[in-house]
């Protein structure tokens, strides 16, 4: 459920207009329509058309969207408001909850923590994080915001990454545009493919050592395992990523790390940047690299 009052300095004249100028969608209305409601004042509102005037309530209604069962848990909250709530996410946490065998997963915790401050309804990740990739996740409270910042683009999510990739890329700074889609026989494993989704990473080499490096990597698509299938297919897949060639000698995990997400935010207007300090795991590794690497000059 979502509170609006209507300002005094609004132009809308039909709670379509208002709505709209609120980020929400026709489609979202529909949606809102089929399973929900809107209310001005307390009254359901049944046609884009009725009027709105200055001081209006409105409350939308989203309806009861979800099937999980709300669980206890540590989180780790970086930035939270009346919109967006973003976590950190350790390493081996599902996201969302798969057709496997029931297990715990952040949309279960996100849940639970919404409801005890007296918010019901849906999780509605803006993104997502393979289950052993740590970092930040983005949740939207409420669909129209979900809806406005997955998109990508201008309105979407700048995400930033960290990872410690097999030898040394060249170039150091470098774009990889290469369409990913699922491989023959897997539901998991993805390849570069001619016929796959359009995919675009950025990367840049921060910091090398004998064997290895450590690479920041921007997504300006986001196909699923994109930057470990990118990686891979340039001959420098990450660490601990076994399902695409990476060695699992020093670490048991890929070597990925959500570390930041800048944004504007689609209900206030201002620029945020979030960042998250490195996984103690991948701290760790990056130590025993640089240790390595003293030992071989």
């Amino acid at each position: 459920m979502f509170k609006l009052t209507v300002p005094f300095a609004t132009t809308a004249t039909s709670v379509r207009d208002f709505l709209k100028s609120a980020g929400i969608s026709l489609t979202q209305w529909r949606k809102i329509k089929r399973q929900g409601q809107v209310l001005i004042n307390g009254h359901p509102v049944n046609s884009f058309q009725t009027p709105v005037s200055p001081g209006d309530e409105i409350i939308i209604d989203y309806g009861d969207e979800s099937r999980i069962t709300p669980l206890k848990m540590p989180l780790h909250i970086v930035y939270e408001d009346d919109f967006l709530l973003i976590v950190n996410k350790p390493a081996g946490l599902l996201v969302h909850p798969t057709t496997a065998p029931a297990e715990p997963t952040l949309a279960h915790g996100i849940l639970y923590y919404l409801q005890s401050k007296g918010a019901f309804g849906a999780f509605h990740p803006i993104h997502r994080l393979d289950r052993n990739t740590s970092g930040l996740v983005a949740i939207a409270k409420h669909p129209h915001i979900q809806h406005a910042l997955s998109g990508g683009g201008a309105k979407g999510l700048k995400r930033l990454y960290l990872a410690v990739v097999t030898g040394i890329p060249s170039p150091l700074i470098g774009k990889i545009d290469a369409p990913v889609g699922r491989q023959p026989n897997s539901i998991i494993k993805r390849m570069v493919r001619a016929d796959g989704q359009p995919a675009i990473t950025l990367y840049r080499v921060l910091s090398t050592f004998s064997t290895a490096s450590l690479v920041e990597l921007e997504l300006l698509t986001g196909r699923t395992h994109q930057i470990r299938v990118h990686m891979s297919h340039i001959g420098h897949p990450l660490l601990g990523d076994d399902l695409y060639g990476g060695a699992t000698d020093l670490i048991r995990r890929q070597a990925l790390h959500a570390a930041s997400l800048s944004f504007r935010h689609p209900a206030t207007g201002k620029v945020l940047m979030l960042t998250s300090p490195l996984a103690p795991d991948l701290t760790d590794l990056i130590r025993l690299l640089r240790q390595k690497s003293k030992f071989c000059e």
